[in-house]
């Protein structure tokens, strides 16, 4: 019997990417021929490429789909015709059962590719309203799934389903000697992670380190700083450890972790609720994005997952109280998160996107 053969696509960040990750393995063990569709460049190649090194990964051309004016909205629409064209082929000679899109602008043209070449699409939306990509995309899927209940409101009714979270099993695999080394603590002092995104956060960070001597007293501190954001000039700090970004390593130190600080990414709030890990949570501003992290901070501390700070009100100061804040409500915060509802396994994932393949 011929093998089955599966295409996946989504990137531009780690949240575009991540559940890709998680389903990979299974759908290996599934024993389908697994392929990978992203731009030449965007931080999905290097994430697929390194973890699973023997995928074959496909570039294409892609247009970033802006909401404000630039000029290179007159020519990107040339690269996402490039790109359907550049689909389309890797479609053709792939011959998948199905394609499985995580959004974000280089699913676009896969998508569009997709229908032209008669191949069933299966959409998946992580925030609370659905992203510009995925938008564009829907019209050509044949189901999208979102992890929030609220986000069926937005959407067709005959073409959506609520999944709830999906967590990769990995993430569970943590260890928190291995973090405690991989930083160099010694101090058995309780933990602080900082993390802005896979992007980094210039605001994060200098909240974090306009405070650190104080933090430092109380804290270890592990900070994800995002590339090309280490300052080497604290590298001497005790207790403080710098990344710019990390991929395997980010269990152990989640695991190492009593409380995080963190933008509101779907993706990675819900692994920290899967972990139980206290959170404060600083979405991106309105002003840099369309208000989909803010909607998901707010969801999530209406639940009593987080707490949080609208990055409008960060300051050296609220950061430090808000800090304080959530050591106070630890348990508080813990005791919720112990009655949400448990996350899908990858596997469960897996069965939801292979109904839909021809």
């Amino acid at each position: 019997m011929k093998q089955k053969s599966i295409i996946l696509t989504g990137g531009g960040t780690a949240g575009h990417v991540s559940l890709n990750q998680a389903i990979i393995p299974t759908l290996i063990e599934e024993g389908y021929n697994v392929h990978y569709i992203g731009s030449h460049d965007g931080i999905e190649k290097e994430l697929i490429t390194q973890a699973f090194p023997d995928v074959p990964y496909h570039s294409i051309s892609s247009g970033k789909l802006r909401r404000y004016f630039s000029m290179k909205n007159f020519t990107d629409p040339f690269k996402v015709l490039a790109g359907i064209g550049q689909a389309f082929a890797i479609i053709r000679k792939v011959k998948p059962s199905v394609i499985f899109s995580k959004g974000g602008f280089v699913s676009v043209p896969v998508v569009m590719a997709a229908r032209l070449a008669n191949v069933p699409v299966v959409i998946h939306e992580s925030d609370v309203t659905p992203g510009l990509a995925n938008k564009l995309a829907l019209p050509f899927a044949s189901h999208m799934f979102t992890i929030f209940e609220q986000t069926l409101k937005y959407l067709p009714n005959d073409k959506a389903t609520c999944t709830g979270s999906i967590v990769r099993e990995q993430l569970f695999q943590g260890d928190k000697d291995r973090g405690m080394k991989l930083c160099g603590f010694e101090e058995n002092k309780k933990t602080l992670l900082v993390m802005g995104g896979s992007l980094g956060s210039v605001v994060l960070n200098d909240a974090l380190r306009s405070n650190l001597p104080e933090l430092l007293m109380e804290f270890n501190i592990i900070h994800l700083c995002g590339k090309g954001n280490v300052d080497h000039s604290l590298d001497s700090l005790k207790g403080y450890k710098q990344f710019d970004y990390v991929t395997t390593e980010l269990p152990d130190l989640l695991y190492t972790a009593d409380f995080i600080v963190s933008r509101a990414g779907s993706n990675s709030i819900f692994e920290f609720l899967a972990l139980k890990k206290p959170m404060l949570l600083i979405p991106l501003s309105a002003t840099k994005s369309r208000g989909d992290q803010i909607l998901n901070a707010g969801i999530f501390e209406k639940q009593g997952f987080a707490l949080t700070l609208e990055e409008e009100l960060l300051t050296k100061n609220t950061f430090m109280k808000s800090i304080q804040n959530l050591v106070k409500k630890k348990d508080e915060i813990i005791d919720a998160m112990i009655k949400a509802e448990s996350p899908k396994t990858p596997s469960e994932m897996v069965q939801l996107i292979l109904q839909y393949e021809k």
